[in-house]
């Protein structure tokens, strides 16, 4: 299911937009707290985004800045403030679309499909993983947080991997070991016992402190 994420301030927008794309059979989500969009959208991962401009506290503008630094995510920009200018500035900040306000909402739900059909259906657009403003960018084997980027071995981002994917539920150790398996490094007990504590050392030197939880005698898990 596409994950839809919608940056607006206007109640009775929001909600009808909402409650439309969900029932396309997508799955939507408004920005909850405009200044905190980013771990919003991170903890979401969404596969495109619905953006108005004219926010408070910062604009569409820089929104879709600070998105594109972690993520490839189509963005289609949402604004009364439809003049040449804004749409050619929404397009240079990296916006595919722009829709004036008001809109119609089966016109809005026609372009996000087409979007999506055409970012997703031909392979483009690596999934983004990502949790407490940590982003793990599956195209280099890395993972930012902070203006950081942390560089990790095949094994560090195989674990985080697995444990993102799987962002709210513990992992079993056997499960871990299976996948890391999948890429051809045998990996034992103790093996994964040192990759896992090397990790952590690697996170909380980033600052994400307790990032990865165990549960003892069950396994691992990253909290959403």
């Amino acid at each position: 299911m596409y994950k839809i994420f919608l940056i607006e301030d206007d109640a009775a927008i929001a909600a009808a937009v909402v409650s439309h794309i969900a029932s396309w059979g997508w799955e939507a989500r408004k920005a909850n707290d405009l200044t905190r969009v980013m771990e919003e959208f991170t903890a979401f991962a969404p596969h495109l985004v619905l953006l108005d401009i004219g926010l408070p506290y910062r604009n569409g503008y820089h929104w879709c800045s600070e998105i594109r630094k972690l993520s490839q995510a189509p963005i289609i920009f949402l604004s009364s403030a439809s003049d040449k200018m804004n749409v050619v500035m929404a397009m240079n900040m990296g916006g595919d679309d722009f829709i004036a306000k008001p809109f119609d909402l089966e016109v809005l739900a026609a372009k996000i499909q087409a979007l999506l059909r055409r970012t997703y259906d031909f392979g483009a657009a690596a999934p983004l993983l990502g949790c407490r403003g940590a982003v793990l960018d599956t195209g280099n084997n890395t993972l930012r947080y902070a203006g950081q980027t942390l560089e990790l071995s095949r094994n560090e981002y195989r674990i985080l991997q697995v444990l993102l994917e799987q962002k709210g539920r513990t992992v079993s150790r056997d499960t871990l070991m299976r996948k890391l398996w999948e890429t051809d490094s045998f990996v034992d007990e103790n093996t994964l016992t040192v990759n896992m504590a090397r990790l952590r050392r690697k996170l909380e030197g980033a600052g994400l402190t307790d990032f990865i939880r165990t549960k003892k005698g069950l396994g691992y898990l990253i909290e959403s």
